[in-house]
């Protein structure tokens, strides 16, 4: 067992270091998304056929064509190429946990499949990264490349437990099917806030509790779901009328509150457990969801600055975390 642990302990290092890194590149992702910038460079995985940002004057000496069309905004295209770098450095510490995990096997056995995933995960993601851009913003794609960043990050995180030999719950077998729907729910609500901000409907609703002066406002599910599916147009800044936006980012506020209660009422049932493992779960649960609810509300109140509204994001990756972090203690036995 010692040796097993030895033989873990860089690959288990690295995991929660990679964690952090992809908490930061998912963090990133919202900025440059909150700060319009996902164009700003037109190009992938350069910039203006650029490995860093030129200035005006390069672009001109070269009569740079895509500068012609699309005239560079230095800001704008450092925070896309900045996410773009951290992405690069997650992509070579995922890379390399993969090839540990390959020597590692005897070891991992049937656990090889979560470096094997995160790898395969690694590619579908950077291809997703390339169509962000010359897709030109198209919302299932902005949606999926989020999505699968905090879908790297939390199989990461877990991966980390599992080779770190972190605790488990030996008799939670009746909470598991709760946990279970607890994470289905948050990952509704997380794809829900994905949707509201590819399709720029954050403030489609300027009111709180109520939405455009009305408790049920007059909602357009095809505008909202369907519509945004059409191919080949530039969707920066969006395209969908109001009645859509209106649409989406009601269903976001509508299920906020069910994730808001549902997570509350596991977190109570949790407590009552006497494990300390859930119990330290639970806390955190409670303690993100209660500080999640109250930065959406800000971020409608404040009309969307761009500090509360990557906090929002942040939370979110971290409630996704406890959550996967619980699913683990429950349902994960076999001791590395």
């Amino acid at each position: 067992m010692l040796d097993r642990n030895k033989k873990l302990k860089f690959s288990y290092q690295l995991a929660f270091v990679t964690t952090c890194l992809a908490f930061i590149v998912v963090m990133l992702g919202a900025y440059t998304r909150l700060k319009d910038g996902g164009l700003g460079c037109p190009d992938w995985p350069g910039c203006y056929g650029h490995a860093f940002v030129p200035t005006q004057q390069t672009l001109a000496i070269e009569k740079n064509e895509q500068a012609q069309k699309q005239p560079l905004e230095a800001p704008k295209a450092w925070a896309e190429m900045v996410h773009r770098y951290f992405a690069g450095g997650l992509s070579l510490a995922i890379t390399v946990l993969f090839f540990l995990g390959i020597l590692n096997f005897r070891i991992l056995k049937k656990a090889f499949v979560l470096p094997l995933f995160l790898f395969i995960l690694l590619l579908f993601q950077a291809v997703l990264g390339m169509w962000t851009v010359t897709w030109l913003l198209y919302p299932a794609v902005v949606m999926s490349h989020l999505l699968g960043g905090m879908t790297i990050m939390a199989l990461l995180w877990v991966y980390g437990l599992y080779v770190g030999g972190f605790a488990r719950v030996s008799k939670g077998e009746k909470y598991r099917s709760w946990a279970v729907l607890g994470l289905i729910i948050l990952i509704i609500q997380i794809i829900l806030g994905g949707w509201t901000s590819s399709n720029y409907a954050a403030l489609a609703c300027p009111d709180f509790p109520l939405c455009q002066g009305q408790w049920l406002p007059v909602l357009n599910f095809k505008e909202a779901f369907i519509d945004p599916l059409i191919f080949g147009p530039n969707y920066q800044g969006g395209l969908m009328d109001m009645q859509g936006r209106v649409t989406i980012q009601f269903l976001h506020r509508v299920w906020a509150i069910v994730t808001f209660f549902y997570l509350i009422a596991l977190s109570f049932y949790l407590f009552f457990s006497r494990n300390k493992v859930l119990i330290l779960w639970a806390t955190f649960i409670s303690i993100l969801i209660v500080l999640q609810f109250l930065l959406g509300i800000l971020n409608v109140i404040l009309q969307l600055p761009l500090e509360i509204a990557v906090l929002h994001n942040a939370v979110a990756a971290l409630l996704l975390l406890i959550v996967a972090s619980l699913i683990f203690s429950l349902f994960c036995r076999d001791k590395t």
